[in-house]
């Protein structure tokens, strides 16, 4: 019988018995993050991917996910910085990029789907109003997505 990690007990790299295997093992010696290199390329593929987001849910009535244009084009980025003389990005870095790409997109398109709605009720679309529901919105979000990760990761056999 195997034995679970208690709540606030870290698991192992490698676990058994979930066949969990982490891509960088625990021993592995990390070079520092700088946000001040990430940080533009972030805002810029938030800001185009949430654009063309907006554009297409406005015109269209769909959108599509930019999580995996964002990443293939942030790998691409930063292996042309370091053609240039910069340093290759880690996985963890274009992964911090990529999440603040997609959820740029997310936001967009929540946007989109809703001031369309505050306008058919009757509302005027103020600045203050798009900002408060741009602002709630992503609160909801993150407020939503804090219970997953720990539910996420135990057996199924606690899960019901």
């Amino acid at each position: 019988m195997s034995t679970q990690p208690k709540p606030g007990e870290s698991q192992s790299a490698s676990s058994p018995d979930t066949g969990f295997h982490s891509y960088i093992p625990p021993s592995a010696q990390m070079r520092e993050y700088h946000a001040a290199r990430h940080h533009p390329w972030k805002r810029f593929l938030e800001a185009v991917f949430g654009a063309s987001s907006l554009y297409l849910v406005l015109k269209v009535g769909i959108t599509v996910s930019a999580s995996i244009p964002v990443a293939v084009i942030s790998l691409a980025l930063f292996r042309c910085g370091s053609k240039f003389g910069g340093r290759d990005a880690t996985i963890l870095e274009n992964n911090i990029v990529q999440t603040a790409g997609s959820a740029g997109e997310s936001i967009a398109f929540g946007l989109g789907v809703t001031m369309p709605a505050i306008m058919i009720l009757g509302f005027d679309l103020e600045i203050t109003r798009v900002m408060l529901v741009a602002l709630l919105g992503g609160l909801l979000g993150i407020l939503m997505m804090i219970p997953l990760p720990a539910r996420a990761h135990r057996p199924a056999s606690m899960t019901n």
